[in-house]
């Protein structure tokens, strides 16, 4: 079989082809075809492959196998002779993230010397990781700010091909790491890289380049990006976002941080004071337990209480008087059981652990004198309380 002709090289705005099978195989489960051209982009330099149909069946994915091209289909296709159909749209989406990778990875050579060691394109948002160790948010501003430029600037992108003993010639931003015949790709003046992916003609079509995050990954940095209509969509979205909460807090947008730094503040110290009122709501609640109670073992299904409400009820009774407490909790969708005794009954309840978590298939732990347990099965709680109440009689 003869190499497959990429299409693609010669016009990434061309998604209609004809083509002749040349041979159809089985790859990965999928019924599969090798064509002797192609405008369909396999995966490679890390962007996805295009997707679209071959005869109106859906292509599944692209693969390069040596010089030829291996189409994955939905269903398989007899015919020899085929019309292909490229998605433009997600062919364009992936132009526009691999022009603004390539104007992006310039930005920050040529702005602090970081290297792009890896290139990602995925379905939401890519990623690039940078060689620096770290990086200040002034520069991360510069870098993008830079880049934007480029784009505005409208510069032409094009590409050719460049033999190997010449490529020296080439102001590459990293060295090929293919042989033979080099694909440049180089944005006017700006960048030159050696690249097989598809590209726009021209800077502007980008439209913008937003960075939205950045992480420490081996000792570098992964910046993860958004070009064109992307970029679009998550300012249309965080834009909404600002409005309602403009609205919900009844300040201007520049006012929203400040505000919110304030709610968090005024949270912080609500939460301080519910913790102290709960403390003393507990304390007395638990001396109106302890006065109704028949005997040194509380046992009750509690309806209402969350989990931290009720453990502290079980600590504040243990502290007034030497008692056991058996807690089960039904509120919520998970059931959970609070166990708690007086340190002077001399008691281990991790021994008793073991023995109710079987009633109710949960998990939990906790100390000689607290052990919680939490389950999904909440039928069983009244069981595994009267359980544990019969082992602690047995002890005291």
């Amino acid at each position: 079989m003869r190499e497959t002709k990429r299409l693609y090289f010669e016009n990434p705005y061309e998604v209609e082809f004809e083509a002749n099978v040349q041979r159809k195989l089985i790859y990965e489960g999928n019924p599969a075809l090798i064509l002797d051209q192609t405008c369909f982009y396999p995966e490679s330099g890390g962007q996805p492959s295009d997707r679209g149909t071959i005869n109106e069946i859906e292509v599944v994915r692209v693969l390069e196998e040596g010089s030829q091209i291996v189409h994955l289909l939905k269903e398989d296709i007899t015919s020899q002779k085929v019309k292909g159909k490229v998605d433009w749209q997600v062919r364009f989406d992936h132009m526009q993230q691999h022009s603004g990778q390539h104007i992006l990875s310039q930005s920050f050579y040529e702005l602090l010397h970081g290297e792009t060691l890896s290139f990602h394109l995925g379905e939401e948002s890519s990623t690039v990781e940078i060689g620096l160790e770290k990086i200040r948010e002034e520069d991360v501003e510069r870098v993008e700010k830079r880049a934007n430029e480029i784009i505005f600037q409208d510069r032409e992108i094009k590409n050719y091909f460049v033999h190997q003993e010449k490529i020296e010639e080439i102001p590459l931003r990293k060295p090929p790491k293919k042989e033979g015949l080099i694909r440049v790709v180089e944005v006017s003046d700006f960048d030159y890289s050696a690249c097989g992916g598809t590209h726009c003609r021209r800077s502007g079509q980008i439209g913008m380049i937003k960075i939205t995050k950045w992480e420490r990954i081996r000792n570098n940095l992964r910046f993860e990006f958004l070009c064109g209509e992307r970029a679009l969509r998550d300012y249309a979205l965080k834009s909404q976002i600002l409005r309602q909460l403009s609205t919900q807090l009844t300040v201007h947008e520049k006012e929203l941080s400040s505000s919110i730094e304030k709610l968090f503040q005024d949270l912080k110290s609500l939460k301080k004071k519910t913790k102290k009122l709960q403390e003393k709501m507990a304390f007395y609640e638990a001396q109106e337990v302890i006065k109704n109670s028949k005997g040194k073992v509380i046992k009750e299904i509690l309806k209402e209480k969350t989990p931290e409400e009720a453990r502290l009820l079980a600590l504040n009774i243990t502290r007034q008087g030497d008692f056991v407490v058996l807690y089960g909790l039904e509120a919520g969708t998970r059931g959970h059981l609070v166990l708690a005794c007086s340190e002077n009954l001399n008691l281990d309840l991790r021994e008793l652990a073991p023995v109710i978590s079987s009633f109710v298939k949960g998990k939990g732990g906790g100390s000689f004198s607290l052990v919680e347990i939490a389950t999904e099965e909440k039928a069983n709680l009244e069981l595994a309380l009267d359980k544990a109440y019969e082992y602690i009689k047995q002890r005291i």
